[in-house]
């Protein structure tokens, strides 16, 4: 079992930046990758960044946010990152940390509560 917590949500204004973290505990050795994930009201959740556990080689970013967003990781925190530069008001929306496991020949997924980010002057 693993447990994700976000932080590092709030307002900012439109161009400016914010970094959210999430740390997970539990089984951490069965973490493969973990990433980001958004819903703005009346959408879709949609995926914003992944990153594979533990190698961090492999990245996928929505075409929306590449070039603005970077996500990363810090194994010896069991943390990942999302730095968010040059935000627009169509960021929006509530972030949800995912984590993918692949332990004993079972893959599941797990998600955080969700944090608030708003973008408005």
């Amino acid at each position: 079992q693993v447990q994700l917590v976000e932080s590092g949500g709030g307002l900012v204004q439109p161009g400016g930046s914010l970094r959210l973290s999430c740390a997970a505990s539990g089984n951490i050795f069965s973490i493969n990758a973990m990433g980001w994930y958004r819903q703005a009201p009346g959408k879709q959740r949609e995926l914003v960044a992944i990153i594979n556990i533990p190698d961090g080689a492999r990245t996928n970013y929505a075409d929306s946010v590449k070039g603005r967003f970077t996500i990363s990781r810090d194994n010896a925190k069991n943390t990942v990152y999302l730095q968010m530069n040059s935000l627009k008001p169509e960021d929006t929306a509530v972030y949800y940390c995912n984590s993918k496991t692949y332990w004993l020949g079972i893959s599941r997924e797990y998600w955080g509560q969700g944090i608030q980010v708003t973008v408005s002057s």
